[in-house]
């Protein structure tokens, strides 16, 4: 109905090359068309116990306590904030090297923050370098990934994991028998923001998670993006580009997804490109959903429903929503694309209104403590790390299961499912 998506595996196209290092707003889905419906559990029993039973490897090493080294794949817009980071903010990690497709842009990172400018294959085989953070385009994950966890290395992707069910499962099932690490963004659901309210959900704030509501509803990139076209193809819209951040704030507070239901349109044949740049006044052809309605059903019982669209012109409300509403209140979350607050409590029965103090740092862009946090992993401090590979394939599967039944009008069960991770301690 939608289109066919390209080819996620093999050469990357000469058009695609100066965009192999963007981050990941030109994110991809799967093929509605593909029909391929996987249903194998995507991480093995028996991976966390096989962390815990690593000698020497890394994982079980608690003596080795030296910053863990990264490098990082891709030179784009997004790599600035997460070498800033690694360079001023997390002290268990320590930036070595950057590559990329296009060498003057690996070099120019490089020289402004004082690393080694690498070819891949080198930046992958390099001595100091532990985890590989992957910030190509979405189209390019699972390849990328692979390379690096079949050289032994660990590996956390940009979002999403990978464009495909299949590829998502492939990366976990993989690190787990290379005995390294595989994980991935967003990491925003570590920030103080969603750590407070992890907190509040965790101390019976609400009681009994009954429901939630997430949206987010807006205009199309053509505003304001100076290239959009690839927002409105196959494997992007707003589910894969911005629903993430949501679905992974959800995740790691409430558990995993049993099923999903729903509905999606592209509303509008085509777009015209009104921001200024190269392509100004172009007119792209929509051929992905830009609207979802969909509904889904925890492991836990709770019921949730998600709005998102490019498709929205105004709302009188405000167009980003995620709330939690329990048996004995209404938790009001931050927008789970930022790290910090607000968090409105609300009280079943006296209908008070408290914004909530933040209880956990972290509360700026903090792009890079979910490397941060599976560094800590590597050195033996907890395993598996919070941003980890099951919760960022289990959203992937979510987010494929959201397009197949949008697709063919039924409800879907999901094949995967995850652990809810450990909530960060207050001190970090």
């Amino acid at each position: 109905m939608w289109g066919k998506l390209p080819a996620a595996t093999g050469a990357v196209p000469d058009s695609m090359r100066s965009a192999i290092s963007d981050d990941s707003l030109i994110s991809l889905h799967v093929s509605l068309l593909s029909g391929i419906l996987n249903r194998v559990r995507l991480y093995p029993a028996n991976i966390a116990t096989s962390f815990r039973s690593l000698d020497g490897k890394g994982l079980g090493n608690m003596a080795n306590s030296k910053p863990v080294g990264i490098g990082i794949i891709g030179a784009g817009v997004i790599s600035e904030i997460y070498l800033k980071n690694a360079t001023g903010s997390f002290d268990n990690i320590r930036a070595v090297g950057i590559a990329d497709l296009i060498p003057e842009r690996a070099q120019a990172r490089a020289d402004e923050f004082g690393i080694e400018a690498l070819g891949i294959d080198a930046l992958i085989a390099h001595p100091d370098i532990e985890i590989v953070v992957n910030l190509t385009i979405p189209a390019a994950h699972h390849d990328v990934a692979t390379r690096v966890l079949k050289a032994g290395k660990s590996v956390y992707n940009e979002k999403p994991l990978s464009i495909s069910r299949d590829d998502a499962s492939d990366l976990v099932e993989l690190a787990a028998r290379n005995s390294v690490l595989v994980g991935g963004a967003p990491d925003t659901f570590l920030g103080g923001g969603l750590q407070t309210a992890r907190k509040a959900l965790d101390d019976g704030r609400i009681g009994e998670p009954v429901a939630v509501n997430a949206q987010f509803l807006g205009p199309g990139m053509e505003m304001w993006h100076p290239d959009p076209y690839f927002f409105f193809q196959p494997g992007a819209g707003p589910l894969f580009d911005i629903g993430p951040y949501y679905l992974t704030a959800l995740a790691s507070m409430l558990g995993p997804v049993r099923a999903v239901s729903g509905f999606a349109r592209a509303s509008f044949a085509e777009r015209t490109v009104t921001a200024k740049g190269p392509r100004t006044g172009d007119t792209i052809p929509v051929n992905t959903p830009t609207h979802f309605a969909s509904s889904l059903q925890f492991a836990s019982g709770t019921i949730g429903s998600l709005q998102a669209s490019f498709d929205v012109w105004e709302t009188r409300e405000r167009g980003t929503v995620l709330t939690i509403y329990g048996s004995e209140g209404t938790l009001h979350l931050p927008d789970p694309n930022t790290f910090g607050g607000p968090v409105v409590l609300v009280q079943e029965h006296s209908r008070e209104t408290e914004e909530l103090p933040l209880t956990h740092g972290h509360t700026e862009n903090s792009r890079g403590i979910g490397v941060s946090d599976m560094a800590r992993a590597l050195r033996g401090d907890e395993v598996p790390p919070r941003a980890s590979g099951e919760m960022a394939a289990h959203v992937v599967d979510i987010m494929v299961s959201m397009l197949e039944a949008a697709e063919t009008g039924k409800t879907v069960e999901l094949a995967s499912t995850m652990q809810r991770p450990a909530a960060l301690p207050s001190d970090r």
